[in-house]
């Protein structure tokens, strides 16, 4: 990939994104968690301890080249996505919940994922292994592109909240424009291999995309969270950061293969998501009930 696309493009565009996210938080969200942590504490532990399992046996399943299963064990470890966020949003979710998760997630993931990035690393041993690995200098690194744009977010929403809200959709916008760049990027950079790598991947990251939304709406469900803030933890489980991914696998480990998993899953996934929030909106309307506007919603009033 073009250096200049990996040592700026890739840095810039995700701490756009990741400042939006913080234009979009207040500490109040995280102070939410003890008010009522059931939605919070069942979407959690589907992303950080189900999803991984469930994309491990995948990738076994599928007995994917070595890079390539630990980029899908990359894709799996990263946080919610702010993509997430907007998809709730249409289909009329608990915005404000995914805005907790999001964040939560954001923090836990400086620590979850690269042990479940250097796990992955050692069981599958690619050919790169030599070269890829999250050591403590790249572990910071995580931290500094993941959490910075947060918190100076945070500050900016917190000093002038009118500026963060009128911010707040060109930021949404902007982001949405560079998560296409950033996974067209991906892509082209492994232009020559696509077609075997879609041929590889394409299978395993829609089956994994599929049962992250399924996971993320069924687990609530069963634990009896309501309808809004159940489709809330489908968007936020089955939508990954693939910018974080990409940036990661590019940026911090140095390896354009190691993309390709979050790239791909980055083009499936909005349309997966339309049609999981289109099943589930008829699901719910089928059983006679109709959608909440205000009642239930224990995150707070929505900011979007």
């Amino acid at each position: 990939m073009d250096s200049a696309l990996t040592t700026i493009g890739l840095p810039v565009a995700l701490a756009v994104i990741m400042f939006g996210l913080g234009l979009s938080l207040t500490i109040e969200d995280f102070r939410r968690i003890g008010q009522r942590p059931k939605p919070v504490a069942i979407a959690l532990a589907a992303q950080l301890l189900l999803l991984p399992l469930v994309c491990f046996g995948l990738v076994t399943a599928f007995d994917l080249d070595p890079i390539l299963a630990v980029g899908m064990m990359l894709l799996a470890a990263s946080p919610g996505g702010t993509t997430a966020n907007l998809f709730s949003h249409l289909f009329r979710g608990d915005v404000a919940l995914n805005v907790t998760l999001t964040a939560v997630n954001s923090v836990i993931a400086v620590v979850t994922l690269p042990v479940v990035v250097n796990l992955s690393i050692a069981h599958f041993d690619p050919a790169e292994g030599g070269d890829v690995g999250l050591q403590l200098t790249k572990t910071a690194q995580v931290f500094a592109i993941v959490l910075v744009p947060v918190a100076i977010g945070m500050l900016v929403r917190r000093s002038s909240p009118g500026f963060a809200d009128s911010a707040d959709k060109p930021v949404r916008i902007a982001s949405a424009v560079v998560l296409a760049l950033v996974i067209g990027g991906a892509l082209l950079a492994e232009r020559e291999n696509l077609a075997d790598y879609l041929a590889d991947i394409g299978l395993p990251a829609t089956l994994f995309c599929a049962l992250s939304l399924t996971l993320g709406y069924v687990l609530p469900r069963l634990a009896g969270v309501d309808e809004r803030q159940s489709l809330s933890s489908a968007f936020e489980v089955g939508i990954h950061n693939s910018t974080l991914a990409i940036a990661v696998a590019i940026s911090v480990l140095d390896s354009e293969t190691l993309a390709v998993p979050a790239a791909v899953y980055g083009v499936l996934m909005f349309p997966l998501a339309l049609v999981a929030g289109g099943v589930i909106r008829r699901m719910h309307h089928g059983a006679g009930r109709r959608v909440p506007t205000r009642e239930g919603l224990d995150y707070g009033a929505e900011r979007d």
